[in-house]
């Protein structure tokens, strides 16, 4: 039995993340207490259940504090049964979530008539700590809109679904931030930048132009190398450790050249020995 456990900040998409595993065959359930959830699926592994071989819960701040902080014990309790089980919690900005609940005009659940808007924020991401801590892969909504959150959940879970370690190597400019929910982040800023030629500044690291004027960089090719030295080196201690994800992300400082052109060629490489390596340019459209 695979079991995905889906939890996050109230306004970061757990919803959307839940439809979109009901899509791709989960049974799904929200807002389960946790301390039903270690009956539910022993029933179903004593009755042989397979409608519910593959199912998903969602759990957010509405479980408990007491709940909650048993998380872990929750997880290994069901893990010590013979479950599958994997951990995605939702994140987001403080800010972005206040404009999505202005924009949709949803109560917080944390909220009343003594509880601001961004104290209810700042107590759910304290609440649900121990759930963030025993994730397995972390998702920043921040700059993620409905169809991009439910193309990047159906890509990791079916990358992960048979076992194996997903990869996904994500492009980023420093000047829109630094992702959050990463494993790793590489400062690809030092290197020549193609911005400032102007035949090049319309282009993408994903167009010829660029991508020949880059592989003729010295610098740019040592980068290559390091970069990918390191990840030919420490990947498969991460796999060995049972890790179902890993987030790499290279920025330079728009997003749209150098970490481009350096991701695609570190996902090539990869794949050679990872086939569900995924990427993801967060700049380009």
């Amino acid at each position: 039995m695979r079991l995905i456990i889906v939890s996050g900040l109230a306004g970061s998409g757990k919803s959307v993340a839940l439809h979109m595993l009901e899509d791709l065959g989960y049974y799904c359930i929200d807002n389960l207490p946790l301390s039903l959830l270690r009956e539910v699926t022993a029933d179903t592994l004593r009755e042989q259940h397979h409608d519910f071989e593959r199912m998903a819960v969602g759990v957010d701040a509405r479980a408990g504090g007491r709940d909650i902080a048993a998380f872990p014990a929750h997880v290994e309790s069901l893990k010590a049964a013979g479950i599958d089980v994997q951990v995605i919690f939702l994140e987001a900005q403080a800010d972005i979530i206040l404009t999505r609940y202005a924009e949709t005009r949803r109560k917080h659940p944390l909220t009343d008539e003594r509880t601001p808007l961004t104290e209810a924020i700042a107590a759910d991401r304290a609440l649900l700590k121990p759930i963030a801590e025993q994730a397995d892969l972390v998702l920043d909504t921040s700059q993620t809109n409905i169809h991009q959150l439910r193309e990047l959940i159906r890509t990791r879970v079916e990358a992960s679904s048979d076992g194996g370690l997903s990869i996904l190597l994500q492009s980023f400019g420093f000047k829109h931030g630094v992702p959050d929910a990463v494993d790793f982040v590489f400062d690809v800023r030092c290197l020549p930048n193609p911005h400032w030629i102007p035949e090049l500044r319309a282009h993408s690291g994903l167009e010829q132009p660029v991508i020949d004027h880059l592989a003729g960089q010295p610098a740019v090719q040592q980068m290559y190398e390091d970069i990918g030295g390191f990840l030919d080196r420490w990947l498969p201690q991460f796999a060995r450790e049972n890790r179902a994800y890993i987030t790499i992300a290279i920025g330079c400082t728009g997003g749209r050249h150098r970490s481009v052109y350096l991701v695609e060629r570190l996902a090539g490489r990869l794949r050679r020995h990872y086939d569900k390596t995924l990427v993801r340019h967060t700049e380009l459209p």
